[in-house]
């Protein structure tokens, strides 16, 4: 058992036979009365982001979790499969844990993987991601009031805007918690 003010960002917990991933943590003292923490976490068994409070002598059950480096082989239907990089064994998983990332998974692409025990429970990918251009469109003469963008088209099938100096066949950086173009690969 952890106390609730140990919660961070990223740290997962068990409560009532569900395993919550904390996304962000805050802690909220009101005048005289005790402090109440409050969490944003994610239930990892169905993908479900909820909002927590805990009073502050709150205790929750820590959960022990596995870190393996996986690579992304392929994807077959609505199952990925990979291969862990220490046995080379070769196994499959489910939408399910792959969930909001796989339009940013590629061939190749190295992931961290967390599991409880020999049950995988969710993927965690690199913040940042290079990816190659292969369509973009025109751009809008006049139309620059603000940062002038535009679509591209992206190898993973990916839709982002763009800056208007981005062209076909470049390579740009994107940020896959958000889905949006950070800056040209180097």
């Amino acid at each position: 058992m952890i106390s609730v003010t140990d919660l961070r960002a990223g740290i997962v917990f068990e409560e009532r036979g569900d395993y919550f991933l904390v996304l962000v943590y805050e802690h909220i003292k009101m005048g005289r009365g005790g402090g109440t923490i409050k969490v944003r976490v994610r239930n990892i068994t169905n993908g479900a982001t909820i909002e927590k409070s805990f009073p502050n002598g709150a205790r929750v059950q820590d959960v022990s979790l596995d870190r393996k480096k996986v690579q992304y082989l392929y994807k077959e239907g609505q199952v990925f499969y990979f291969m862990d990089n220490a046995s080379y064994e070769q196994f499959e998983l489910p939408f399910g844990i792959i969930g909001d990332f796989a339009p940013f998974i590629k061939e190749g692409l190295e992931i961290t993987l967390f599991a409880i025990g020999d049950k995988p429970m969710y993927i965690e990918l690199p913040k940042i991601l290079d990816y190659k251009v292969t369509q973009t469109g025109g751009a809008s003469k006049g139309n620059t009031v603000g940062a002038a963008q535009k679509d591209a088209l992206l190898e993973n099938g990916l839709n982002v805007k763009v800056p208007l100096f981005i062209k076909t066949g470049e390579v740009i950086r994107v940020d896959t918690r958000s889905g949006q173009y950070v800056e040209r690969a180097k």
